[in-house]
């Protein structure tokens, strides 16, 4: 197919820029064992947020944390605030939450939905994120985001737990793994998920409890530019979305009507020429 027009030309070169621009992830879970409640993953630089330092409440104040970075002298600032003004919900370890059976832990409803915005001196900047998602269910999203808080990312959580009931033994995934909580909840999956930005970087996560009404509990937030993504298993996304890359019958009905403009100006160029040759 050709397209000999410059507007043809043009919007097909905006095309390709625009899909080349936008982000690759790749998603994982830590299945090399049941239990795991930290990544595999090696980083230049990254650090952990466990939330022991802040008090267990309902709705605390946004909060900054540096991870306790390390390597290469640098350092990731993150700042934890709510979404709709009601703050960050910080519970105590229980059978929902709390890696290792103790400490704090995370967790948003339907309506207190929060964020964590990025900042870094780290050469690359921030393209890992990963979690100890404890309770796993179908309403737990979370949206990774660019500096202009445009979407890059957002995770479905049912390719997760698609990716772990299709194991050899599930079951060894359900239900709270630490010591004080063993085999509380069974209902549900607990499991530390990696994202890895394979093309850029992110500088915002958003997580939201949508339209199941249960809670969404994580710990142990890991941040960082990551080296290798470690032991876990990929997990195919069939239902998550990298936003701004079309799909291929996108691309095909964007490449069809590009042709039928080219073709639509070319026929009213020689419709043109013989009125005027009349």
């Amino acid at each position: 197919m050709k397209f000999d027009t410059p507007f043809a030309v043009g919007l097909l070169a905006s095309l390709a820029l625009t899909g080349a621009a936008h982000a690759a992830f790749v998603v994982s879970y830590e299945g090399e064992a049941p239990g795991v409640q930290n990544t595999t993953a090696t980083f230049s630089a990254g650090g952990v947020e466990t939330f022991e330092a802040m008090p267990a409440q309902t709705y605390p104040q946004s909060f900054t944390t540096s991870f306790g970075t390390s390597g290469a002298g640098s350092t990731i600032k993150g700042v934890y605030s709510s979404v709709n003004g009601n703050g960050v919900q910080i519970n105590t370890a229980d059978q929902y939450g709390g890696a290792g059976g103790t400490g704090n832990y995370a967790v948003a409803f339907s309506n207190t939905p929060y964020s964590l915005s990025l900042t870094t001196d780290v050469a690359g900047g921030v393209n890992y994120f990963g979690f100890w998602l404890s309770a796993l269910d179908k309403g737990n999203t979370v949206t990774l985001s660019d500096a202009n808080n445009n979407a890059l990312f957002t995770f479905n959580p049912k390719d997760v737990i698609n990716a772990i009931n299709t194991t050899s033994n599930p079951s060894e995934y359900y239900g709270n793994p630490t010591d004080n909580f063993k085999g509380q909840n069974s209902g549900e999956p607990y499991v530390f998920i990696n994202f890895f930005d394979t093309t850029g970087s992110f500088s915002k996560v958003t997580f939201s409890e949508v339209n199941f009404g249960g809670g969404y509990e994580s710990d142990n937030h890991t941040v960082g530019h990551y080296l290798t993504m470690g032991q876990g298993t990929t997990v195919p996304l069939t239902l998550s979305v990298t936003a701004g890359v079309p799909e291929p019958a996108t691309w095909t009905m964007m490449i069809l009507g590009v042709g039928g403009v080219g073709a639509a100006l070319r026929t009213r160029r020689r419709r043109m020429t013989v009125a005027s040759a009349a």
